[in-house]
C-alpha cells in the first residue's frame, strides 16, 4: 500500500490540524482566527438557520481568509436542509466538506468534480470501508475521546484497524488537548487531528462567560455522557444541574424510545428539546446548564484567543 497523504498536504496547511465542527459554538471569528494560524477549519451548517445567514457568513470568512475551510454536513433525513446547504458549499468553493450521520454519496459525487474533499464520520471498519467505496478523500475516526457524540473505541483500537483496513488517510477525533497528545495520535498512524473542546473557550467564542468558565473549571473527570440532551449518547459537563436531572432518559422516555411506531418521532422530538436546551444553555446565564465538551478541557486553564490555543497545541 503506498504512503498516504498527511493532512497538510490534503488541505495545503501548516499544521495537521482541523478545528472541529460544534454545534452551536463554532462561529465564523473562530474560522478565521484558525486558519489564518496554520489550521484547517470547520462548521455544522446547521449553525445558520437561514440560506442567506450561511452565504453571507462563508463569504465574510473568506474576505479574511484564504486558509482551509470546511463545512459539517448532516447527511441524514433529519436534516431537511442538506441539499440546499450542499448548493451553498459547491456555489461558495469550500475547501472540504465532512459529512456525519448518514449516507454521503450524493455530497461525494458532487463535490467531486468540484475539487472540494469530502471526509466522512466513522465509528468502525464497517461503516469506514462502505464510504472508501463511495469516493471519501478520508475518514474521520470518532473515538471514545471525543466531544460530543463520541464512538465505542479507543483511538489505539481505532486508528490502527482502519489505517490497515482502508487505502484512504484516517482523522482522529477525540482526546487531543496538547502537543503530547497531538504526537501520540499521530504516532498510532493518523494523518491529522480534529480537535473541539479546548477551542469553547476561546476569545473568539461567542458562548456564555459561564460555559467559557466550566470548561476552564471542570476537568476530564468532569465529563459524562447523557442520553437527556439528543436521545444518543453525549459528552457533557457534570454540573450540579445535571447531576439534578440525571443522565439517563427516564422509564417513560425509554419505553418510548423503544416503541417501533414511536421511536423515530420520539428521536426527533428529544433532539429538538435538547438543542433547545443547548442553545439556552450556551448563550445565556441560567441554573439549568447543559453544556457539551469533551475531556480534553483538562487542558484549558484559561479563556484566551484561538492563535494562543493552536499555539500551545502545537507547541510554539
Amino acid at each position: 500500500m503506498s504512503a498516504k497523504p498527511s493532512l497538510t498536504e490534503i488541505l495545503n496547511i501548516e499544521y495537521p490540524i482541523i478545528m472541529a465542527p460544534m454545534f452551536l459554538v463554532s462561529n465564523a471569528k473562530m474560522l478565521i482566527a484558525g486558519a489564518n494560524n496554520g489550521i484547517a477549519t470547520c462548521i455544522p451548517a446547521l449553525n445558520y438557520r437561514t440560506d442567506e445567514e450561511f452565504r453571507a457568513a462563508l463569504d465574510e470568512i473568506r474576505s479574511k481568509t484564504d486558509g482551509a475551510i470546511g463545512i459539517n454536513l448532516i447527511v441524514n433525513k433529519s436534516n431537511p436542509k442538506v441539499a440546499t446547504q450542499l448548493k451553498t458549499c459547491l456555489d461558495k468553493k469550500v475547501d472540504f466538506i465532512i459529512t456525519s450521520l448518514g449516507n454521503p454519496k450524493e455530497v461525494i459525487e458532487a463535490c467531486k468534480p468540484a475539487g472540494i474533499k469530502v471526509f466522512c464520520d466513522v465509528v468502525d471498519l464497517a461503516y469506514a470501508k462502505k464510504v472508501e467505496e463511495l469516493g471519501a478523500d478520508a475518514v474521520i475516526a470518532v473515538n471514545n475521546r471525543a466531544g460530543g457524540h463520541a464512538g465505542n473505541m479507543s483511538p489505539e483500537e481505532l486508528i490502527p484497524l482502519l489505517n490497515e483496513n482502508c487505502a484512504i488517510p484516517i482523522i482522529s477525533a477525540g482526546g487531543v488537548g496538547n502537543k503530547e497528545d497531538l504526537d501520540y495520535i499521530m504516532s498510532l498512524g493518523a494523518c491529522g487531528v480534529s480537535v473541539g473542546s479546548i477551542f469553547i473557550a476561546s476569545e473568539e467564542s461567542d458562548v456564555s462567560d459561564e460555559y467559557k468558565q466550566a470548561c476552564v473549571d471542570f476537568g476530564k473527570d468532569d465529563i459524562v455522557m447523557s442520553t437527556k440532551v439528543s436521545g444518543t449518547p453525549c459528552t457533557v459537563i457534570n454540573t450540579p444541574y445535571v447531576q439534578k436531572i440525571g443522565t439517563k432518559q427516564n422509564w417513560f422516555e425509554r419505553v418510548l424510545s423503544k416503541n417501533k411506531r414511536l421511536k423515530k418521532w420520539v428521536k426527533m422530538l428529544t433532539f429538538v428539546k435538547g438543542m433547545k436546551a443547548l442553545e439556552k444553555s450556551a448563550f445565556s446565564a441560567t441554573y439549568k446548564t447543559v453544556w457539551c465538551a469533551g475531556p480534553t478541557i483538562e487542558n484549558t486553564t484559561k479563556i484566551e484567543p484561538v492563535a494562543a490555543i493552536i499555539k500551545r497545541l502545537v507547541g510554539k
